[in-house]
């Protein structure tokens, strides 16, 4: 079989999975196993060794985040230049894509009209994910409203021919949600420069590792009856994340959609009372008894959210306030331009799940935000914990455990105090341990985990994590793997332990661990002398546990 282009191919092969998917996929057991399974034969098909020249350079923001970080290799599969303008250029650059041919990788703000200019220039279509869910108040309003016509003037001044935005679907009016709301502000505020504006409008995205799924399937796994809001049973119109990315990419292409607004959506129109017993039935769990009330106001259901899934208050409440309005396709135009078969609401869950259990998640919604920077120590007190353990493995094998550290795996010791002391944090606001990890296999730059931040990591040697808990300073735990010395380190600044594992003979490779924290006021001093005698427990056992398990990996 021949090709005229590259382009015809791609259409070809996504055609043919896409048939079978649709087929695949109703079968009681496995169907969305195979699905995923699809998916990633789909992706290695579509990638092409073809230059990208012949195909324009198209501009991503949030390239960090849950759709961009998706929307990237995508692009790049089909031939597209990809340049990726962030705040953080490391964290960009830590993606598994970003060092393909057709990457170009710049540090920015996109409020910043003249730097925003000069990144386009040269680029014939500019994607816009940015959007501060998780300011207070009304600051992420006025933040979001100001940056989106910065970035639309900076689009006419480069001479970019169009622009792409991903929008929430919801009725116009005056009942709209603030965030809605928000949203409708910003699609108005990119196109004030001039340059075509193609939104496309979505309601709760289904996907492994986004903010809606994960919502649902924390609600429905830890709460057999669930006391809701009238909105539970409010219409939506869910759509599968594989959905959106095919109406996102395939828009590139379509000139019907220049300037246009176009709501997506999946082919199921019902009530978050239905989507929760869908995901229950998808789950194997027994049905949810949902009871609605109507006395709980978006601000309550913000921080039951809060303490039951792993979002925070601040990113919960403006989608908990979107569930008020209904959230249903107004037409078909977005089959009529972009023809295409979208998944059942059970079946994006199946496919979402399936992704997880696989350890396949892509993205996360906690993948995107700012970064902590490196704490500037000096100027003030800095308490230092640092332990030391020989291991019996290899520098490969040790790294390997160090890296499984958190998530579903724990903390190889004491698991029972790391969950108090993540309970206590969601107590005061903070993201606890829930949010886990977005793979149990690698780390990247960026990466969450529990409640951490991954700020450095320098492969098979050292591994940084900020803490993002709640705590009266700056605290940062690190984590290095050396070759084995013939002799023990000395000791080198203040709080320095040694710790010996039990395994016999001297290993092959050593694990350092050092805790570092910066207090804030006297409150801060008193904090830490407060946890240093459990540090004895916490991290002496997680030092054991991972030279353990790097053992376990060399046998």
């Amino acid at each position: 079989m021949s090709f005229v282009s590259g382009e015809t191919r791609d259409e070809c092969i996504s055609s043919a999975v896409q048939f079978i998917e649709n087929r695949i996929e109703r079968l009681p057991c496995c169907g969305h196993v195979v699905v995923a399974m699809l998916a990633v034969c789909k992706r290695s098909a579509l990638h092409s060794p073809m230059p990208t020249d012949d195909k324009p350079t198209i501009l991503l923001t949030g390239a960090t985040g849950y759709i961009g970080g998706r929307v990237a290799p995508r692009l790049l599969d089909l031939g597209y230049r990809v340049r990726c303008v962030s705040r953080c250029r490391s964290k960009v650059g830590a993606r598994p894509w970003a060092d393909r041919d057709g990457v170009e990788l710049f540090e920015g703000d996109v409020g910043d009209r003249a730097a925003m200019t000069e990144v386009m220039t040269g680029c014939s279509a500019a994607y816009y994910f940015v959007h501060s869910m998780n300011v207070a108040g009304s600051a992420y309003r006025e933040r979001d409203l100001a940056m989106a016509r910065s970035f639309g003037s900076a689009a006419a001044d480069a001479g970019v021919s169009r622009l792409l935005y991903l929008g929430g679907l919801g009725e116009t009016g005056s009942g709209l949600s603030k965030h809605l709301a928000s949203r409708r502000e910003v699609e108005d505020a990119l196109g004030e420069g001039g340059v075509p504006v193609t939104v496309l409008r979505a309601a709760m995205i289904i996907g492994s590792g986004s903010a809606s799924f994960e919502i649902l399937r924390y609600l429905v796994e830890r709460l057999p009856i669930m006391i809701t809001p009238r909105w539970v049973h409010t219409e939506s119109q869910p759509i599968a994340v594989r959905d959106v990315l095919h109406y996102l990419i395939t828009a590139l292409d379509t000139p019907g959609t220049i300037g246009r607004t176009i709501d997506i959506g999946g082919p199921d129109v019902l009530g978050y009372a239905e989507v929760m017993r869908q995901m229950a039935e998808a789950l194997g769990l027994p049905r949810r008894i949902i009871i609605p009330v109507p006395v709980l106001t978006p601000r309550l259901s913000s921080l039951w959210i809060h303490l039951v899934t792993p979002l925070d208050a601040s990113i919960a409440r403006p989608l908990a306030e979107g569930l008020k309005n209904r959230v249903v396709c107004r037409n078909d135009d977005a089959l009529g331009l972009m023809p295409h078969a979208c998944l059942t609401v059970r079946a994006a869950m199946d496919a979402a799940l399936a992704q997880d259990r696989a350890d396949t998640v892509e993205t996360a919604w906690s993948d995107a935000g700012v970064m902590p920077g490196d704490p500037v120590w000096a100027g003030g007190t800095v308490f230092v914990d640092r332990r030391t353990i020989e291991v019996e493995a290899s520098r490969e094998d040790t790294w390997a455990a160090v890296c499984s550290l958190g998530g579903r795996q724990g903390y190889f010791s004491a698991d029972w105090l790391w969950r108090l002391r993540g309970m206590m944090d969601r107590l005061v606001g903070g993201p606890g341990l829930r949010r886990g990890r977005r793979s149990g296999k690698d780390l990247r730059l960026g990466d969450s985990l529990d409640f951490w931040r991954v700020t450095a990591i320098d492969p098979q040697a050292r591994l940084e994590l900020t803490a993002e808990m709640k705590l009266p300073g700056i605290a940062t735990l690190t984590l290095e793997v050396e070759p084995a010395a013939d002799e023990p380190a000395k000791p080198d600044e203040q709080g320095e332990q040694d710790e010996r594992d039990e395994l016999g003979e001297p290993g092959r490779s050593r694990i350092v661990m050092t805790a570092r924290f910066r207090p804030t006021g006297l409150f801060g001093i008193a904090y830490w002398y407060a946890v240093l005698p459990l540090h004895g427990i916490t991290f002496r056992g997680m030092l054991k546990g991972m030279a353990k398990a790097a053992c376990a990996r060399s046998e």
